[in-house]
């Protein structure tokens, strides 16, 4: 029995370092991505003074996806290798409230972007959507704040919920209150997925009639120019810009995909399963801003003379 439950303990501690190792790799090299776009993006606005409005969404949404993916970090580590810290009350509901509030922000202003991106470059003639074009750099700041707004009434309902699910004066040392923690979370179940579903739904909404109309635009417009064999910059600009958006809406349906998996897999305590999907799920933010990067002209030329300055430093070596 001994020889057994020294096994095991190998095991759990085996899985706990593997599982940091590779979540570490993954949230730092997320963290550097999205570093970078805050940083070149910041010393372009000390360098003009200001910043348009393309700029001032790309900054924010590097800047949640880098504490997101710092805080979900520290808790994943924290739940694996010291998770008596997390046990005290309310670290866990506060480090789970951090984490949700950023993921919907950054998601919400992803979202932003796509909008940003089908107002400005898609061509229709209609009354209200010139209008939108022309008022869309002063709407920006507003759809930024509502994305700060929603995102945080998000947090605080998720707060509350697992507060419910979680009594107060539970000790959670205690296994038996642990079993009971979980009864709650059961009952409770519903309630986080209406939550969190009306989160991911909404922006991915908002998404898929941004892709639509950007597509149907680009249509119109090369049926416009089938008589020009030359592509013009607008047909350029449409084709880029469809591509962040449908990027942007492939990886979040994946997202989604194994969002509900980890949801699922959590009620039914499959850690390994929840671990993987975990995995894909972090790596969304990684691969959207790196698909950000090479689509904007700057952060590209930025990001290719950085690479090549340490190739060249490599190869002096």
């Amino acid at each position: 029995m001994e020889a057994c439950h020294s096994s095991e303990i190998s095991n759990i501690t085996s899985y706990a370092v593997t599982s940091v190792a590779i979540g570490t790799l993954q949230a730092f090299a997320g963290m550097w991505i999205n570093a970078f776009i805050v940083s070149v993006i910041c010393m372009s606005w000390v360098r003009k003074k200001t910043l348009n409005s393309n700029e001032k969404i790309l900054l924010l949404l590097a800047s949640s996806r880098f504490w997101c993916l710092c805080i979900s970090w520290i808790h994943f580590f924290l739940s694996l290798i010291y998770p008596n810290y997390l046990h005290v009350y309310p670290i866990f509901l506060l480090s789970n409230s951090a984490q949700n509030f950023l993921n919907f922000f950054s998601l919400w202003v992803s979202a932003c972007l796509s909008v940003f991106y089908c107002i400005k470059i898609a061509t229709f003639r209609n009354s209200f959507f010139i209008y939108l074009k022309v008022k869309v750099d002063k709407m920006v700041p507003w759809l930024l704040l509502g994305s700060v707004f929603f995102s945080l009434v998000i947090g605080t309902v998720v707060y509350d919920v697992t507060d419910k699910a979680f009594c107060k004066n539970l000790n959670f040392t205690c296994q038996g209150c642990i079993w009971k923690g979980r009864i709650r979370i059961e009952e409770h179940f519903l309630h986080f997925c209406v939550i969190l579903g009306f989160g991911f739904a909404t922006p991915f909404t908002a998404v898929i009639f941004s892709a639509l109309l950007l597509l149907f635009s680009l249509w119109r417009h090369k049926r416009n120019m089938q008589t020009n064999c030359m592509k013009d910059l607008s047909t350029d600009a449409h084709i880029k810009a469809m591509k962040c958006i449908l990027s942007f809406f492939i990886m979040y349906s994946i997202n989604f995909v194994f969002f509900v998996l980890t949801m699922i897999y959590v009620m039914k305590r499959q850690n390994h399963l929840v671990f993987l999907f975990y995995v894909f799920q972090y790596a969304f933010p990684s691969f959207h801003s790196l698909i950000v990067i090479f689509s904007n002209p700057n952060l590209e030329k930025t990001l290719l003379k950085i690479l090549s300055y340490m190739k060249c430093k490599f190869c002096m070596k």
